[in-house]
């Protein structure tokens, strides 16, 4: 499915976790709800929330693309490298 994500030219969904994922793939979200709990990646230009309105979600689909720029809204994706570094560093001996 990330395969898919990845290389999609939009992402039209209703999942909370699919709209982060195509943020972080750099894909525009058109999200099939009412509201979205990722309120920030409207806010950057990254996703479009239209609901269950089908002239809605075709105007969208037509027209909705983004050049904007992605901010780091989410770190830098190296959280688990950082762990590491880190419980390595302080390890008993």
């Amino acid at each position: 499915m990330l395969i898919l994500e990845q290389n999609a030219k939009a992402i039209l969904t209703d999942s909370g976790g699919m709209q982060k994922e195509a943020y972080w793939f750099g894909v525009p979200c058109v999200t099939l709800r009412g509201e979205t709990e990722w309120v920030e990646i409207v806010e950057a230009g990254w996703n479009v929330v239209v609901g269950a309105d089908y002239k809605k979600i075709v105007d969208a689909v037509r027209t909705f693309k983004t050049d904007k720029p992605r901010p780091e809204l989410y770190r830098d994706g190296h959280a688990a490298e950082k762990i590491v570094q880190k419980l390595t560093q302080n390890t008993i001996v």
